[in-house]
């Protein structure tokens, strides 16, 4: 069981930047695959980014790929999105999720557990 608790998002214009984290609880955080999925109003959630269990192998969407950056730490329990150059199709809530099976994936269903999600907005 893990608990995940999002944080960093908020309001930017366009071509800014803002880094997310995701606090993970629990003793096997590096056992985990993360990632940040995102809701637009109106959407479905989709895939943003992944991570494997030491952080060694990454996957982008195609729309963030090159300007998003996800890392983690596994000693700070904690999972992070980089966000560069943001467009207003950016805006949605950002969440984070983990996986207990070690194969990477894109897909929310993949996913075990859930944060409650942190509000991105870009202006232009």
């Amino acid at each position: 069981q893990v608990q995940l608790v999002e944080s960093g998002g908020g309001t930017v214009q366009a071509g800014g930047s803002l880094r997310l984290s995701c606090a993970a609880s629990g003793r096997t955080f590096s056992s985990y695959v993360m990632a940040w999925f995102r809701q637009a109003p109106g959407k479905e959630r989709e895939f943003v980014a992944v991570i494997s269990w030491m952080g060694g192998t990454t996957y982008y969407a195609d729309s963030v790929k090159g300007r998003f950056t996800i890392s983690r730490d596994n000693a700070k329990n904690t999972v992070y999105l980089q966000m560069n150059s943001l467009k207003p199709e950016d805006t949605a809530v950002y969440y984070c999720a983990a996986r207990e099976r070690p194969e990477l994936a894109v897909t929310t269903p993949a996913y075990d557990y859930w944060g409650q999600g942190t509000q991105v907005t870009v202006s232009s």
